[in-house]
């Protein structure tokens, strides 16, 4: 049996890849970098992203949304990795025992999409996209509960129902005004970036970051309708199928439920580290505030949030890394005040009588300052 193995070692931090060797230990992975790094992993604490189809390279990762990874390209590395540690036969899942059938089906879909250098570079963005407009919703949802999950794990989420339900109202009345298959879930976490994201299948993230710095219910429904905007149109979807790795795609192409449950914590570093498409930042610009004035939002909320991001010469690094993953930001203001200009009527107060000061202290309910 083999006990040393050529990897490529990423250690979550950069996105410099690190060739390295991997070592069977007793009670973990030895990885040594051509550096001459050592890391040691216990078995206990791997978990398994990539390697669940024949001829796909094995993945693993150790840690939490920025993990630290290891790619072994030979497939008889698992065969050994089981023999070594015959414990860990539930958590990591060799090809070899799937089912013939499906070996066969997924073998089929790696030829037709390793059709070669042009086709993968070309192709797998349209592939993807096609497949995002088509795949159930059911799927998606799976994929973004398992993204937030490690997006947003439940010891960073910020919870107080009764000021929840205030956020809630206001994704309420947004999806009112047009109607869709999802059903909308903002989660607010505890992490003092000014950012907002969204995932496949209705789940939005807002950092604490993001609300404290809103001063009206209208300035956060702006946000929200441009991250709902997102969803609706299927951009992370599209995103996370063309970018996180074949797996993914052929789960998407073979319809694999379990799929989408196999790539959470790589589909969170990616969504945390996405910039859309100019298109896409511009599609969901007009299309959330067209959602904005359907649901008779004051559209100057929206407007005010992001001239409030850019005032002054010198702003926290927060603020820019969100600004820096949207549209041209003078742009997009004269672009969004073009479409308010459009209101076919007067706005409705947005949560009238409400306190937003009180209800922006969400996360000081869990997370005391």
């Amino acid at each position: 049996m083999r006990h040393e193995w050529p990897a490529t070692y990423l250690d979550g931090q950069t996105a410099v890849r690190h060739p390295a060797t991997v070592r069977l230990m007793g009670q973990g992975l030895e990885v040594v970098t051509a550096q001459g790094w050592t890391r040691l992993w216990p078995y206990a604490e791997i978990r398994q992203t990539q390697g669940f189809y024949a001829g796909e390279e094995v993945r693993l990762e150790r840690g939490g949304v920025l993990p630290e990874i290891v790619v072994v390209s030979a497939p008889e590395f698992l065969a050994s990795l089981h023999a070594v540690a015959p414990a860990l036969g539930g958590a990591l899942r060799d090809p070899a025992g799937r089912p013939s059938r499906i070996r066969l089906v997924v073998l089929a879909a790696v030829g037709v999409v390793a059709l070669g250098g042009a086709l993968y570079l070309w192709g797998i963005p349209a592939v993807a996209a096609v497949l995002a407009s088509r795949v159930p919703v059911g799927w998606e949802e799976r994929l973004g509960r398992t993204t937030v999950e490690h997006l947003a794990p439940a010891e960073l989420r910020c919870v107080d129902p009764r000021r929840q339900q205030a956020i809630d109202a206001i994704v309420a009345r947004l999806a009112a005004a047009e109607p869709g298959p999802y059903e909308f879930r903002v989660i607010v976490v505890n992490r003092r970036e000014v950012n907002a994201l969204s995932a496949p299948g209705g789940y939005i993230v807002v950092f604490r970051g993001l609300l404290e710095r809103t001063r009206s219910p209208e300035e956060l429904a702006g946000v929200l309708s441009h991250e709902m905007q997102h969803v609706l149109k299927r951009h992370a979807t599209r995103a996370l199928i063309q970018h996180v790795s074949t797996g993914l795609l052929l789960a998407a192409v073979t319809g694999d439920a379990m799929g989408p449950l196999a790539y959470g914590a790589q589909s969170a570093q990616v969504l945390g580290q996405l910039q859309y498409s100019r298109r896409a930042e511009a599609e969901a610009d007009a299309l959330g505030m067209k959602m904005l004035l359907a649901a008779k939002v004051d559209p100057a909320g929206a407007i005010r949030f992001f001239e409030a991001l850019t005032e002054g010469e010198k702003q926290p690094r927060s603020v820019l890394r969100y600004l820096s993953t949207h549209p041209g930001t003078s742009d997009r203001i004269e672009r969004l005040r073009e479409e308010a200009a459009r209101a076919p009527g007067p706005p409705a107060p947005l949560l009238p009588g409400v306190d937003w000061d009180d209800i922006k202290r969400l996360c000081e309910a869990s997370f005391p300052r």
